[in-house]
């Protein structure tokens, strides 16, 4: 007896949809675009992460608030900070000896939006 539970949706028609397939193919995105904008995603994949960006979308903050501000050691919310400066989600400036951080742009509070749009639905 085959268990039905374990089978996988597949389309069993002989029919190639050739139209449809090759206008996606004329969209799709390049291939090293894709995987930007996959590991773009990943950055978002940590919740402390997303707790500074929600934090840096609220106003612009040095490392010493946010490690106040989310009960973490300096050390942890700086390493943070360098894996979203890497993904281009943040910028910083100093002040003097104080090194604030923000929001890159306007775009990722648009993807915070769009994500709690999402998940709120």
């Amino acid at each position: 007896m085959v268990d039905k539970r374990h089978e996988v949706d597949r389309c069993n028609c002989n029919v190639i949809h050739e139209e449809i397939v090759n206008q996606v193919k004329a969209k799709m995105p390049l291939e090293e675009n894709l995987y930007d904008l996959a590991e773009l995603f990943k950055v978002f994949g940590d919740s402390t992460r997303i707790k500074i960006l929600w934090a840096l979308d609220e106003a612009e903050m040095c490392v010493c608030d946010i490690a106040v501000l989310l009960n973490m050691t300096q050390s942890a919310i700086s390493h943070q900070l360098r894996v979203l400066k890497q993904a281009r989600l943040v910028k910083y400036r100093k002040d003097g000896k104080i090194v604030f951080y923000s929001l890159e742009d306007d775009h990722i509070k648009q993807i915070f939006d769009q994500g709690l749009i999402h998940i709120n639905e």
